[in-house]
């Protein structure tokens, strides 16, 4: 079981090291969204090991489910525009910092699991972590002023969003009713050979 665990545990980190580096790497954004979609998964796989299901089903959910379908849509109603400055440097060096970047980390994290005093037992989780009830119990106690300002924001972020949907209304009383155009270039036309051919007969 130890060892399943072990493997599970590397399986959803590397997806989510893998997922972050394609996501901030790629210059193709649905394979940027795919790359972000494999780090969610991992993530929600890190939540279950934690036994925290309700988190891991929510990571699912509203970010792989939402989130990312929401960015798939965005690209898609962009069409080829989204991508068509193409970046001609060469990608070399951005592929040597990223290694880099990686390789001083898994350094980092070496020396502080060495400089560690070995194996500690670790505390017992508090009861209800992870459930439902105790993310609500938490969420409107000790995080009930956070998640009130979440709602304004969202709520502000509706209101703009439906203001630029609408955009400028046209004044129906002031638009021109349906053949007004036609009718007075008729009235135009008729006045000017009517002129016309008074000159005529004078």
């Amino acid at each position: 079981m130890k060892i399943f665990e072990l493997a599970f545990f590397f399986l959803a980190s590397l997806l989510v090291v893998l997922g972050g580096f394609f996501t901030v790497a790629s210059r193709n954004p649905i394979r940027g969204a795919m790359g972000l979609l494999s780090a969610i998964v991992g993530i929600a796989g890190l939540y279950l090991m934690l036994a925290a299901e309700f988190l891991a089903a929510i990571q699912i959910l509203v970010y792989a489910g939402a989130v990312v379908v929401l960015f798939l849509f965005v690209i898609m109603l962009l069409g080829p525009s989204a991508t068509s400055g193409r970046d001609t440097r060469s990608a070399l060096p951005r592929y040597l910092g990223a290694g880099v970047l990686l390789a001083a980390s898994v350094g980092a994290l070496v020396l502080v699991f060495s400089a560690s005093a070995g194996p500690r037992a670790l505390s017992a989780a508090p009861t209800g972590m992870g459930t439902v009830e105790g993310f609500g119990r938490e969420l409107f106690t000790q995080a009930v002023v956070p998640f009130e300002i979440a709602g304004v924001l969202l709520l502000i972020a509706v209101v703009g969003a439906v203001a630029v949907a609408r955009g400028k209304q046209v004044d129906p009383t002031l638009a021109p009713a349906p053949g007004d155009d036609d009718k007075q270039g008729s009235d135009a036309a008729r006045a000017v050979l009517t002129t016309h051919t008074k000159d005529v007969h004078s």
